[in-house]
């Protein structure tokens, strides 16, 4: 099968973010919270809000004309779980599979309270069987508040380092942006979180994240704050922070909480959450599952997966066996 052209794909996933980033933000100025926290579908997936609604429809028009070039079936949350194909067999170069997360951090940009994220990433089409790790191509906006003036935007193709810039929203310019993940070998002094967003074993989680502090900093000394946690609403905001040096380790357990609760369907991280993982690892982070083995899922819209980012290689050879071992004893 011919290979995908990197180049042109960033570019394009670019510029559609771009698009995609300055209508939300006119949409956000022009209207009243409540018509973007409203609830538009409840259905089998997450619930989606007005905020994604607007988002959503450009989308699909962007690919639209995108489809007219071009043969590609796009799979991303709030659409038909099979996809959605444009364009018709042979047009185009090599077809690919396009998974988007329109807005990765809904509900904190919905209050207008934190940032989210617009995530895409383009893998060869192998069908149903093509997988998270076959993502050669990986593109995130940031989609800022309405109180933000600059804008990050990271993007990932394979064999290079991450390349960012950040774009300055009233003057209309860009400046280069080097994402520099922390060097350090502990957690002491820096930002580490287990994700516990929702309601639904937090207290199990509470236990893994104690377990995991006490083992990797010693005991704790209740006079001094020696690790912070972030409880940032946004899997591949997460993955941000850590490729740009602003936390040092992040990890999701839910699916497994979830399964030992005995709940068989649930709302976690989902594929389409996780698509600019290459992002994180190109710029020097270390993304696995849970138990320290590559990340892999079915590139889809409704599979639960679990993570764990490490801001670099040191960090991560000290913690996997940590986490690992803990996962097991309170979630195995």
């Amino acid at each position: 099968m011919p290979s995908l052209d990197h180049h042109s794909l960033a570019s394009r996933l670019r510029t559609m973010q771009a698009e995609l980033r300055d209508a939300l933000r006119t949409h956000m100025q022009a209207q009243e919270t409540t018509v973007w926290s409203r609830t538009v579908r409840d259905d089998a997936g997450d619930t989606i809000f007005g905020i994604d609604a607007a988002v959503e429809e450009l989308l699909l028009a962007r690919c639209g004309e995108w489809g007219r070039e071009q043969h590609f079936t796009l799979l991303a949350e709030g659409l038909d779980p099979a996809g959605v194909t444009f364009g018709r067999p042979g047009l185009g170069g090599p077809p690919f599979r396009l998974l988007v997360d329109p807005i990765d951090g809904t509900r904190g940009l919905m209050f207008d309270k934190r940032s989210a994220w617009c995530l895409m990433g383009v893998a060869p089409d192998r069908g149903a069987a093509t997988r998270l790790g076959d993502v050669e191509v990986a593109v995130m906006t940031e989609l800022p508040t309405t109180r933000q003036a600059t804008s990050d935007v990271l993007w990932a193709t394979p064999n290079q380092r991450t390349v960012g810039e950040r774009h300055d929203l009233i003057r209309g310019t860009n400046q280069p942006l080097t994402p520099v993940p922390s060097q350090a070998v502990t957690l002491r002094h820096g930002f580490a979180t287990v994700a516990n967003f929702f309601q639904g074993g937090k207290e199990l989680l509470a236990r893994l994240e104690e377990a995991i502090l006490r083992r990797t900093l010693g005991a704790w000394n209740p006079e001094k704050a020696e690790v912070y946690t972030d409880q940032y609403i946004c899997s591949g905001g997460q993955l941000a922070e850590v490729a740009l040096g602003r936390d040092r380790f992040v990890l999701d357990v839910r699916p497994l909480v979830h399964r030992k609760l005995g709940v068989s369907s649930s709302l976690a991280c989902r594929p389409y959450d996780l698509v600019t993982w290459r992002i994180a690892a190109a710029a020097g982070c270390v993304v696995v599952d849970p138990f320290g083995a590559p990340l892999d899922a079915p590139l889809d819209v409704t599979t639960n997966v679990g993570f764990a980012c490490y801001a670099n290689e040191r960090l991560a050879a000290q913690m996997i066996p940590i986490v690992r071992d803990e996962v097991l004893r309170h979630l195995g």
